[in-house]
């Protein structure tokens, strides 16, 4: 049987606008990437206001990253 884990830190997002003015609330990424690794960043996308995300990310290289990307 797994034995049970405990929580050891909560994190809150923050607003975040990224790419060519994308707003997302970024949850973790930067400081927080050792506790977190092989995971670099995690980001919640979900929007109501296009306006908000239809410029979309310019293309950048993954630099051997798989990026990941959850409904």
């Amino acid at each position: 049987m797994p034995e049970d884990r405990k929580i050891r830190k909560v994190f809150k997002s923050k607003p975040t606008i990224e790419g060519a003015g994308v707003h997302l609330r970024r949850v973790f990424g930067n400081s927080e990437v050792p506790l977190f690794d092989p995971f670099l960043l995690l980001d919640d996308f979900r929007n109501t206001d296009p306006y908000q995300y239809i410029k979309g990310f310019p293309g950048t290289p993954s630099r051997n990253r798989d990026n990941n990307l959850c409904p």
